[in-house]
Parts: C-alpha cells; sequence; structure tokens
C-alpha cells in the first residue's frame, strides 16, 4: 500500500467533482469521464483533445488549471463539436443543438415523456403505462418474475 502511495504521490486526487458527478481518480481521465451521465467514450476523448489534455494521464494528476479547463469544455461543448457529435440535436423549445450532461438528461428525458403522455401519444401512454414502447415482442419477452413455459395443472 505504501509503495502505491508513493507512486501516486501526496498532491493525488482520489476523486474529482465535474458536472454533478463525482470521477474516479484511479483512473485515467478519457474512461473517468464516461462516469458522468451523457458523456460517453467518444464524446469523453473528444473532450480531452479540445482541453488539450492526456486522455490516458490519470484524473488525480491533473492540475486545476487542467480541471477548470476541462470544465469549461464540458459547459461549450456543443458550440465547438459538428451537429452530429451532441446529443440533442435540434430541442423543440430552442430548436438548437445541445449537448446534455448530468442532471440535465433525466430532466429532458422525463420532460419528453410527460410531453408525449400529456398528449396521449401512444409512445407516451406505453411509457406510462410501463409497457414496451418501441414495438417489441410482449407474449415471450421482458417477463419479470414469472417462469417461461406451460403450467401444470394442480
Amino acid at each position: 500500500m505504501s509503495n502505491k502511495k508513493q507512486e501516486i504521490g501526496d498532491d493525488f486526487s482520489y476523486i474529482i467533482r465535474m458536472a454533478d458527478s463525482d470521477i474516479d481518480g484511479l483512473k485515467p481521465i478519457a474512461i473517468g469521464l464516461t462516469s458522468v451521465k451523457g458523456i460517453g467514450v467518444r464524446t469523453s476523448q473528444q473532450l480531452c483533445r479540445l482541453a488539450e489534455i492526456d486522455g490516458t494521464k490519470l484524473g488525480g494528476h491533473l492540475e486545476d488549471t487542467e480541471q477548470d479547463r476541462l470544465r469549461a469544455t464540458i459547459d461549450g461543448y456543443a458550440t465547438n463539436v459538428p451537429w452530429w457529435l451532441v446529443n440533442r440535436q435540434r430541442d423543440l423549445e430552442s430548436n438548437e443543438d445541445a449537448h446534455l450532461v448530468a442532471l440535465d438528461v433525466r430532466m429532458t428525458r422525463d420532460d419528453d415523456i410527460s410531453r408525449l403522455a400529456g398528449m396521449k401519444t401512444y409512445r407516451g401512454l406505453r411509457h406510462r403505462s410501463g409497457h414496451k414502447v418501441r414495438g417489441q415482442r410482449l407474449r415471450s419477452n421482458g417477463r419479470s418474475g414469472t417462469a417461461l413455459g406451460v403450467q401444470r395443472k394442480k
């Protein structure tokens, strides 16, 4: 344990707070960023490239200036990348491209589902009733708690 601590150093951060999420400092920053909701592997690599940070560097070794650069890059991500790299294209209210992270992803999804349910669309009603939404099979797949097959007569 003491050898590992010497390798890591005294100024090592085990947890980094970024975009309302905790990032593991023991992972490379490109992998650690994927723990933030709304940021996948491709997006995290692009963020590291835009912030001019080595993605293989451990997250705990990032200096404060690098962390601030990365935070600023996350905030301005949608304006610095092509439209096909963002996760919310042509938003219904603002008609602009945006990249949602952390709590914004959940809030926007819930708003979209409640909007669909309010209009009483098929998708909205399926969401509300807890059934499959995208046309998947119901009869034999996706069951919870019951055995598949024929039951014996008692």
